[in-house]
């Protein structure tokens, strides 16, 4: 219906309102619910349409109603009064990063990451990993630390899912339009936009530079789809996580070495190098083979001065995770490299020697861990489990002397906490709270809140979790086709009334979407209760190779269809920040059983946790370093059996047991007023013990204590 507005430019706004075009182009919208609200106010189904894209937003506008919004005094007021924080925001008096290191201001930390998971209008990441980049650049902005963002601005992003009738993920690809996002050539001195070559087997390829501005911080995104490419070139950075092996290492040398030479155009010379992950390793060959080539040292000089200055952060225990690549692939794209590097063959392919369970290959994570100084693991559980696996790398240390430390997850308070409860915390907490997030004794105050407003406002988001769901499920049978009946229930789908659970994550096997439908028929009477009714909410996407994790949803999509289970179990399909941020709020516990110890970290279950919603998990990722018996609910007490059927036999019992006799019964015990006010202390627990630990102002400034700084002076180690 707004096609027609549609124009190839920014509409030129009345004066009055002319910076709303600047605002846009800055993600510091994204995490501050006043900004959002200017642009929604002005056309509320025109937000909705665009996706809360701003720029897109201004692109489709009609001028009338821009025109009505300078002339209302109300607006111009809010409107004031975001332009002033967005100024104060931008050019503070001093930061964190500022007051604490302000002799190390001008050293630079390049952050390398394959995904960033910013806001759901710019569909860059694909789950976990690209959200955790995402708020590690935001919660950076917030402390003003000197820091640059490094990735790929991918014109297909990652794929759309839909659930079709018969309850199969399909993907669906649609092209970025970069005008229509909040991207922006990166341009030189003189005002042209980037392009960095590197030499791919057989050609050159090209890449052009973008820039995302995240509050004070830029992020510089790579893009291959440009002329002179040859095709499948220009499809080579066209999706996140696409295609075959040969794809993936060249995509992960335009990162790695095309990164690199991205910010040397730019003119920015990092001090410190951080590798989110193997992805970008090749970044350390580049930094290599330029002291070798342009400053003359030895391989072994230029090794020792490169380590000194790279840190590393590893994500999964699960080793199939970690990518690997044959020799003679290596050798197809390093075999003219490795010279520039003083190398030999022999030389460079011990740089990521690993032998595998299958055969040996050239492993991205060895070599990010080999010519790094720092290393972490992103939960204490995964740290353990990090120091096993890579024990390889230092075979002469006891495996708890093997230097991986450990750095636990968290999340970005402001994007995610929703804009009801902030209110309370600034009514309760005092007005400058966010910026003591990290202190756990900001949240003893919680429990000043009193229980009936909690509980009110928790039932508030949770009708509007509701309403939303159900309006996405209605579209979802429309489209294919159902029964006039399945497209009007939608309408009334979901109680809430019900206990609502929540499991919402990526579609991987050791995640065990459907361990809860175990035993159909004691899940049944769990859900179906009369006078304590209960219902389940999914959303997940599968990676699209990943066939078992597409049979999950497939088996949850038809058991929703079943009786017992029918009107109690949903699938919502198109996980993506957006519904995230519905089911962290709404939802009344958020559920996690993965196969321990599998879960990395897991961040979904702070956002969770910071809305006041409990966490009923498996001991794994970052939940054993929170869950202290009050503040949510444990499956099993951290056993792991080497087989697996006894695993899942031995956690869904708990799992059952912990619903019957604990969960259910205390959500339903309601006082005279109809306040369950045992659930609300478990509520309150959660968020004055997890909150200020599981945040990622707490997680960033960890960073630099333990690995930016370090890199910045410190002399290599190990």
């Amino acid at each position: 219906m707004y096609s027609s507005t549609r124009r190839s430019g920014l509409l030129l706004l009345p004066p009055r309102i002319s910076r709303l075009s600047e605002l846009a182009y800055n993600l510091w919208w994204s995490w501050t619910p006043e900004a959002r609200r200017l642009y929604s106010s002005i056309d509320p189904e025109l937000w909705e349409y665009v996706y809360h894209n701003p720029v897109k937003f201004l692109r489709w506008v009609e001028l009338r109603k821009l025109e009505r919004a300078a002339g209302d005094d109300t607006f111009i007021a809010n409107y004031k009064k975001v332009m002033e924080a967005f100024d104060a925001y931008r050019k503070p008096e001093q930061t964190w990063f500022d007051q604490t290191y302000p002799q190390l201001t001008d050293h630079t930390v390049a952050y390398f990451s394959a995904e960033f998971g910013l806001h759901e209008s710019l569909a860059i990441y694909s789950g976990g990993l690209g959200i955790l980049s995402g708020d590690h650049c935001k919660a950076a902005s917030d402390l003003g630390l000197p820091f640059v963002g490094v990735g790929f601005l991918y014109p297909q992003g990652y794929f759309r899912q839909l659930i079709n009738g018969h309850g199969e993920q399909e993907a669906l690809h649609e092209k970025l339009d970069f005008t229509n996002v909040a991207a922006q050539p990166a341009v030189d001195s003189s005002g042209a936009q980037i392009v960095v070559q590197v030499n791919l087997p057989g050609r050159e390829l090209y890449a052009t530079v973008w820039q995302i501005q995240v509050g004070r911080i830029p992020l510089f995104l790579l893009d291959t789809d440009v002329h002179p490419n040859a095709p499948e070139d220009r499809e080579l950075a066209a999706r996140l996580y696409g295609g075959d092996h040969e794809m993936r290492i060249a995509q992960e040398y335009v990162l790695g070495v095309g990164g690199v030479r991205a910010l040397r155009a730019l003119g920015i010379r990092p001090t410190v190098w951080h590798m989110n992950e193997g992805h970008s390793a090749f970044m350390v060959l580049e930094q290599i083979r330029e002291l070798v080539e342009e400053e003359g040292l030895t391989f072994d000089e230029a090794r020792g001065h490169v380590r000194k200055h790279n840190v590393f952060t590893t994500h999964t225990p699960v080793p199939a995770g970690h990518d690997a690549f044959p020799f003679d692939l290596m050798e197809k794209y390093f075999g003219s490299y490795w010279p520039r590097m003083d190398l030999d063959r022999n030389g460079f392919m011990a740089l990521g020697y690993h032998e595998m369970p299958w055969r040996a290959r050239f492993n991205m994570t060895v070599l990010a861990l080999k010519l790094s100084n720092r290393y972490n693991g992103v939960s204490k559980l995964h740290g353990e489990v990090s120091r096993k696996m890579w024990h390889v790398i230092w075979p002469d240390r006891p495996v708890e002397e093997v230097p991986i430390q450990d750095i636990t997850n968290g999340v970005h308070t402001r994007t995610w906490l929703s804009p009801e409860l902030a209110k309370l915390f600034d009514e309760y907490l005092g007005p400058d709270w966010a910026d003591r997030v990290d202190e756990p004794g900001t949240w003893e105050a919680v429990e000043d809140i009193p229980d009936a407003e909690w509980w009110q406002t928790h039932l508030r988001q949770k009708q509007t979790m509701i309403n939303h769901l159900r309006r996405r499920i209605r579209q979802q049978r429309e489209r294919n086709h159902a029964s006039l009946d399945a497209v009007t229930s939608a309408e009334s789908l979901l109680s809430p009334d019900a206990l609502t659970i929540g499991f919402a994550r990526r579609f991987a096997t050791y995640k065990r979407a459907t361990l809860i439908f175990r035993d159909i028929e004691r899940i049944k009477r769990i859900l179906n209760k009369e006078d304590q009714p209960v219902q389940l909410i999914f959303a997940g996407k599968a990676h699209p190779a990943d066939e078992p994790g597409k049979g999950l949803i497939k088996r949850i999509v038809e058991l929703s269809k079943q009786p017992g289970f029918r009107g109690r179990v949903v699938f919502v399909e198109e996980y993506d920040i957006n519904i995230a941020r519905y089911m962290v709020r709404g939802v009344d516990v958020w559920l996690n059983n993965p196969r321990r110890p599998m879960e990395a970290s897991g961040t979904s279950g702070q956002k969770a946790a910071l809305n006041g919603v409990p966490n009923f998990s498996v001991l794994d990722g970052w939940w054993p370093e929170a869950y202290d018996g009050t503040n949510g609910w444990a499956i099993g007490a951290g056993e792991e059996f080497d087989d697996q059927e006894k695993q899942a036999a031995a956690d869904a019992e708990s799992l059952y047991q912990t619903l019957e006799q604990e969960i259910v019964p205390l959500y339903f015990d309601r006082d005279a007023d109809g306040v369950p006010r045992g659930w609300l202390k478990v509520v309150k627990a959660s968020i004055r013990t997890c909150v200020p630990q599981f945040n990622m102002r707490r997680m960033v400034k960890e960073y630099v204590e333990k690995m930016y700084v370090p890199a910045m002076g410190q002399e290599a180690e190990g």
